[in-house]
């Protein structure tokens, strides 16, 4: 690679005469100049900044219903062009973009799903997860353009910016509100098998998922253990999504959903409680409060499971976590993520005797309180 000086010089040639390009190779340091020197690239900064690129073109495919589309079969271009009624000016463009991104293979002149997309991106199949990648698309893409306010004012920069109630709208609303808890299942049901997988169930009989939604978690635990009732907490105009979910996948009978507000009422005595996704939503005082109330309603050996996108303890790693952080800071007043270590120290606070870190698959992680 030539020296970066020598780069800038060249280009000051052309943009301004010998003079422009003497003064900006003047204008790097001596620390500037002996990196240029190790022969750095600039495509890491490059690709990190324009990541929204790619992003968006996901976004936009999936809101198309292109991968549902691909699941009937391959596609020619034209086909694709005419079946989600595109322009043809750029539609090559869009498919082969995917195709670069991983998102589709393309086979001589016809494109088709990858096994990912296949799997995670076909409205038709349980295993959808592009329901929370809806919800990006159609609100939280435009509100991180906002991200640099949030960061100077602490404030969220959701609807609540404007006036507006998401949360509010979306509970008065049965068809969104659906559409929502079904996006929550496809953020956790990944999570759900794991959690039925790792932990020692054999050692209780009932467990309440707090915060349930559509009640992925709960399901995923229930089908794996026979032996096992569960409880799905949340706010009383949950009850229908969750209660035909449960029948739809034959687990209704050990299932059964408690409407309530874990602010304002007791949480179910019961031998687990699971939280999920839900502690980051709070403030610290918060979660704080959250953990003594699941303390005291457990029993004596009982356990409760928090599972998140815990951020590594160094938090150098798991980018996820804490850019899910910052996503506290876009759509709460007072939430934030946090490690696995934080959530240990909070947890002994709040009376517990031993808390132990797993993680799960991708960058989501368990943290085990055992009373």
């Amino acid at each position: 690679m030539p020296h970066l000086s020598r780069k800038i010089l060249r280009l000051g040639c052309r943009s301004g005469g010998i003079s422009g390009g003497l003064t900006a190779g003047m204008m790097l340091s001596r620390k500037d100049r002996s990196v240029a020197k190790r022969s750095l690239s600039p495509a890491k900064v490059m690709e990190l900044g324009t990541g929204f690129f790619g992003s968006k073109t996901l976004l936009s495919a999936i809101e198309l219903g292109l991968f549902t589309e691909l699941a009937k079969g391959a596609r020619t271009l034209e086909e694709l062009t005419a079946r989600l009624n595109l322009h043809p000016r750029s539609a090559r463009d869009f498919f082969d973009a995917l195709v670069a991104l991983g998102m589709l293979k393309r086979t001589g002149t016809r494109y088709a799903n990858t096994p990912e997309t296949a799997l995670f991106l076909d409205r038709a199949k349980p295993s959808y997860i592009g329901g929370i990648l809806e919800m990006c698309n159609a609100r939280l893409y435009r509100f991180w353009g906002s991200l640099t306010d949030g960061l100077r004012t602490g404030q969220p920069q959701n609807e609540v910016k404007t006036g507006g109630d998401f949360f509010g709208t979306l509970y008065s609303d049965p068809q969104r509100l659906e559409g929502f808890l079904k996006a929550m299942t496809g953020l956790s049901i990944g999570a759900g098998r794991e959690i039925a997988a790792q932990f020692p169930w054999k050692k209780y009989k009932t467990f309440a998922d707090v915060g349930c939604a559509q009640g992925g978690v709960a399901v995923e635990i229930a089908l794996a253990h026979k032996h096992l009732s569960g409880l799905g907490m949340d706010l009383p105009v949950v009850r229908p999504v969750f209660e035909d979910y449960a029948q739809t996948k034959g687990v209704a009978k050990r299932l059964t959903f408690h409407p309530g507000n874990f602010f304002k009422e007791p949480l179910p005595n019961v031998d687990v409680i699971i939280m999920g996704h839900i502690l980051h939503d709070w403030n610290l005082d918060e979660k704080r409060m959250l953990l003594r109330k699941t303390y005291e309603a457990l029993p004596p050996n009982g356990a409760v499971i928090i599972h998140e996108a815990l951020i590594d303890d160094a938090r150098k790693t798991n980018a996820f976590g804490l850019l899910m952080s910052l996503n506290m800071l876009i759509e709460t007043p007072g939430g934030f993520d946090f490690t696995g270590a934080d959530c240990s120290r909070w947890m002994k606070e709040a009376g517990f005797k031993k808390a132990k870190v797993e993680r799960l698959a991708g960058p989501d992680g368990i943290v085990v309180g055992y009373k």
